[in-house]
């Protein structure tokens, strides 16, 4: 699948804010692995009336700002004021001045308004099962069925059509961005070369250093009691003890973390520092390979990292697990939809199964993708070597496990892990590398840039401030 490989997603670095806790736990997990991170915490619905009220006007509420003729109301500015700040004691940084807040807010839900608006403008479409997939990725990330995450938004109090709709408006923007930024970065060699001769001067301090940690997270309630804070930390400091004691601390991931992150044994991936919240950098700052730290409480609950890896000076001689995989692709065209596809491949899945089918010949017969004709084999793979939403996925898997279909921009798939190791990069894997994270850096100077076009050709009118 060599047109899967190199080829950065592109989210914005700040998320835009859902309705509801369940959206914007998905879209930020989303958008953060996109870029690499990964979620330190489950969603955890609020049980803040305030926070859980309905998107509609309540009483006394009035207008904030229009955009484009469409109005901004003051409900819906305390609404993501609240989950906002949330989201930013889950992160374990400290709250800005809520005046302060309340502007940052506001002028980012004009913004995404605007590139809301431009995207059902620009004729881009979101099929159906694109946003099941999208559904089905909430619940399973929670752990639960797509029935139970409904179940959990009817008890919220937030009507699931609304959901759905706050979902697809979200991935209309996500395909917007991708469509607008994707011819507008490029990187070159000589751009790379340098990038690795400052790696290997030093020139880049902080975000040099490269981590991998390890994480389980022993979950809060956000309103638990002092004695249930108490019993939770008396938890997470056993955990603790049995990790320093030499247990396995995948095998103690899976058992006791509430984390995303419980599915590849703890396990974050090799990153720069600076893409980890600054509170489990400051935890692990002075520790070595294998040392461990804890429990570090953050608005989530309580985290027990261990340091993996951790390298100074960036990348040359690192180490990485690399990926074995398999892959079947069903490209999309008026004859196949999103819909056909994932329901073909979902079949294909309970064949294997069942052992009715074999993997390798189910791919050379039917896959689109230029891998088919080695049974969809795609090679050892590094990180970063294939699309977020791919690469995602397959890291969740166990060896030999095969996925549910998944969406991606060249269509739907499902893949099967044969096997992973531990290897140091070579030069080519070292420069791809240093490419996507150049690629990155630009794609996000882009998307200010852009973001400040579509804000700037945008009709604003401010009418009262919120309240």
């Amino acid at each position: 699948m060599t047109n899967h490989r190199f080829v950065p997603e592109f989210f914005s670095g700040l998320p835009r804010l859902a309705g509801t806790a369940l959206a914007l736990a998905m879209l930020l997990t989303a958008q953060a692995q996109a870029q690499g991170l990964r979620p330190s915490a489950p969603l955890r619905l609020s049980s803040d009336p305030a926070a859980r009220a309905p998107t509609g006007q309540r009483q006394a509420d009035f207008i904030v700002a229009v955009v484009n003729s469409e109005p901004i109301t003051n409900s819906e500015v305390r609404l993501k004021l609240i989950r906002t700040e949330q989201q930013i004691l889950q992160q374990g940084t400290a709250l800005p001045p809520r005046s302060e807040l309340v502007v940052q807010v506001l002028e980012r839900m004009i913004s995404d308004k605007a590139q809301l608006q431009l995207a059902r403008a620009s004729g881009v479409r979101i099929d159906e099962s694109a946003i099941q997939a999208a559904v089905q990725s909430v619940a399973s990330q929670n752990q639960i069925s797509v029935d139970e995450l409904r179940s959990r938004l009817k008890a919220d109090g937030i009507d699931y059509t609304q959901f759905r709709s706050e979902v697809r408006d979200e991935l209309l923007v996500g395909r917007l961005r991708q469509r607008e930024l994707e011819s507008r970065v490029s990187v070159t060699e000589q751009e790379i070369d340098q990038f690795l001769r400052d790696q290997e001067g030093g020139a880049a301090e902080a975000s040099a250093l490269a981590l991998n940690l390890g994480e389980i997270l022993v979950a809060v309630p956000e309103n638990a009691t002092p004695d249930q804070v108490a019993a939770l930390q008396a938890r997470a400091q056993q955990v603790l003890d049995r990790a320093r004691a030499g247990g396995d601390f995948a095998a103690l991931a899976a058992e006791f973390s509430a984390s995303a992150t419980r599915a590849t044994g703890g396990q974050m991936g090799l990153r720069a520092a600076d893409r980890y919240p600054p509170l489990f950098v400051e935890a692990t700052k002075s520790l070595q390979t294998g040392g461990l730290a804890g429990p570090v409480r953050s608005g989530a609950g309580f985290h027990i990292l261990k340091v993996i890896e951790k390298r100074q000076g960036g990348m040359p001689g690192a180490t990485v697990t690399q990926t074995h995989a398999r892959h079947i692709l069903l490209r999309l065209n008026p004859k196949m939809t999103e819909a056909a596809a994932t329901e073909k491949l979902a079949e294909f899945k309970k064949r294997i199964q069942a052992g009715q089918a074999d993997f390798a010949a189910l791919a050379r017969e039917n896959s689109d993708d230029g891998s088919a004709k080695e049974g969809g084999d795609l090679g050892w793979a590094s990180p970063g070597m294939f699309v977020p939403e791919f690469e995602k996925v397959m890291n969740s898997l166990a060896p030999n496990q095969v996925s549910d279909p998944l969406v991606s921009r060249f269509g739907v798939h499902i893949i099967q892990v044969l096997e992973r190791r531990d290897t140091q990069l070579s030069q080519r894997d070292q420069r791809e590398i240093a490419r996507n994270v150049l690629r990155e850096k630009k794609q996000s100077e882009a998307y200010a840039l852009w973001a400040q076009e579509v804000r700037g050709r945008a009709y604003v009118e401010y009418r009262e401030p919120p309240q």
